[in-house]
């Protein structure tokens, strides 16, 4: 503690205090702040590494040298390394922190007690030193955390990884290539946010209102500059009267599906109107009036795309995107939208010569990886016998209640199989192909294959997809994480594509495909819990959503 006569030389100073007299900075300051010593008497305006000279001088109204020593001060934070160690102004919360998050910081740099500060000063001088030279490497704004690309070497199977976004000089025939880009995003509806506030506890108030997140999700975008967007949680005022009117400034064509009921959300899919043709845009409704199990508002939408300026002329992509139910104790909810979207995309991916286009399929499934229903996206089936509804999605660690799936899921008049098709459409197929008089046959012995598959227990659905992110970091093992907040951290966002055969980014899926197509060229890292929290989880500064948007490459592989 200093002494009483410093104290009020301290508080006279700040009231007539010039900060050209003292500092020389070189540039303007706007803004005070507490000094890294936490003495609530000395304010000054923040000191930005690389921003101000490194001969910079102790002002001379401390007085005698040994009392400025002996208090917790260290000279050599300042005079060796010009830089505070300062807790990043965006990691400052409104309220009182939860304390799992306090527990999630407590080790690291930015909440150090006074003491720990002094006697560890040298590891701030060097943290305070790569701090500097990273500002002065890169424009990034304050308080993000840099996240690198990822390219995969077709050949090899190796990854290289890239600051930026970099065109693979690898194959030498890029230029006859199709190669393009899509991201995946929920965008955090404003009624969403404000309806579940305490998700967000952790944000400052101005943080999280529309006027501010807007043009931060929009950036984000245009930083991106895929050319196809899936996006969630896309309010519809707000689609209507921003969002839509800046992508398609953009060179975006927009489709967009409203949630049924009351729910003023929805998905969109937008997609460069110079990379894409419009072919066909499937709106898919969860929600069915005439079945008690379907009484939630969720909906999916399925586009079919045609690449322009390709080779070939025939050549179709299927985008997929959706919502899935959030609420952990329906899995089977879950699972018979999943399957109904699945049924859709069955019924508008199929090509003339009776295999399926290229297909990728984007969303927040409000289900972690590994789950049941994770795996059955990836591994194409699924036998649910025995399974309890609160374990289908993997969310909660020990689901409340144990009520099991009933067999089958959902009842007959969904029209939708177990292998996850529209049963009359697969009935006029059949009819279409010249099968009447097996048709015919069948139809004699409907009731006894409609009563063994009730009693089927086993879901099934024939697409080969991988997902372009792995889940896990190969080096240390730590989970990824799409999604963070006051209560979790957590993946519940993929993309889904299906992957070529030759594709050695991709991960074991469905054993009987008949089809591939597309090939992952890279993606855009994914982040860990930690790194989150050192910006104050999301959403924050300069990230305005509480999901991390997913970014991927492909290359379109010819048959």
């Amino acid at each position: 503690m200093l002494p009483r006569h410093m104290q009020r030389l301290g508080r006279d100073w700040i009231t007539h205090w010039n900060g050209s007299q003292i500092l020389a900075l070189n540039s303007p300051v706007s803004s005070c702040m507490r000094w890294a010593g936490h003495y609530p008497w000395a304010s000054f305006p923040p000191l930005v590494p690389g921003d101000f000279s490194a001969n910079w001088r102790l002002p001379p109204f401390f007085g005698p040298w040994t009392q400025f020593q002996n208090s917790n001060w260290q000279l050599d934070n300042f005079t060796q390394s010009s830089c505070f160690h300062l807790p990043n102004p965006s990691m400052k919360s409104e309220g009182e922190e939860p304390l799992t998050k306090k527990r999630r910081l407590s080790g690291q740099h930015d909440t150090s007690t006074p003491e720990e500060e002094t006697n560890s000063s040298n590891q701030k001088e060097a943290l305070c030193l790569s701090v500097a030279q990273n500002e002065e490497k890169q424009s990034s704004k304050k308080g993000t955390v840099k996240r690198h690309w990822e390219y995969f070497c077709q050949h090899s199977g190796t990854m290289k990884i890239f600051e930026n976004k970099e065109t693979d000089q690898s194959n030498t025939e890029s230029e006859a290539k199709f190669d393009f880009t899509v991201m995946s995003y929920n965008i955090l509806s404003q009624n969403l946010l404000e309806d579940n506030s305490h998700l967000y506890k952790h944000c400052r108030q101005r943080l999280l209102i529309w006027t501010y997140r807007f043009p931060n999700i929009l950036q984000e975008i245009k930083q991106m500059d895929a050319d196809v967007l899936c996006l969630q949680e896309v309010q519809e005022d707000h689609y209507r009267t921003e969002i839509k009117l800046s992508l398609e400034s953009l060179g975006y064509h927009c489709e967009y599906k409203m949630r049924t009921g009351r729910k003023p959300d929805g998905c969109a899919i937008c997609f460069k109107t110079s990379k894409f043709r419009l072919i066909s845009s499937n709106p898919v409704e969860f929600f069915r009036h005439d079945i008690p199990l379907l009484d939630r508002d969720n909906v999916g939408l399925v586009l079919l795309l045609e690449p322009i300026l390709h080779c070939k002329t025939n050549a179709a992509i299927c985008i997929a995107n959706t919502h899935l139910l959030y609420n952990p104790r329906r899995g089977d909810i879950k699972l018979t939208q999943l399957a109904m979207l699945l049924a859709e995309i069955a019924s508008v991916a199929p090509q003339k010569d009776g295999t399926f286009c290229p297909i990728i399929i984007c969303g927040d499934f409000n289900s972690v990886p590994g789950s049941p229903l994770y795996r059955f996206i990836k591994e194409g089936k699924l036998n649910y016998e025995g399974l309890a509804i609160g374990k289908v999605s993997g969310q909660e660690q020990f689901p409340r209640g144990q009520r099991i799936l009933s067999i089958p899921i959902w009842p007959k008049k969904l029209g939708i199989s177990q292998n996850c098709v529209y049963e009359i459409k697969q009935q006029q197929k059949e009819e279409n192909a010249g099968e009447k008089l097996e048709a015919a046959k069948l139809d004699n012995t409907q009731e006894i294959v409609i009563a063994s598959e009730k009693l089927s227990s086993k879901l099934q659905h024939h697409f080969k997809l991988s997902s372009v992110y792995s889940h896990y970091f190969p080096e240390t093992g730590i989970p990824e994480v799409t999604t963070c907040h006051s209560r979790s951290a957590v993946t519940v966002d993929y993309i889904f594509y299906s992957a070529a055969n030759d594709d050695t980014a991709a991960q074991p899926g469905a054993e009987d495909s008949v089809h591939g197509g597309l090939k992952l060229l890279g993606r855009l890292a994914l982040l860990t819990e930690k790194d989150l929290w050192t910006v104050n989880g999301l959403p924050n500064e300069n990230n305005s959503s509480d999901h991390l948007p997913l970014l991927a490459e492909f290359r379109l592989i010819e048959r």
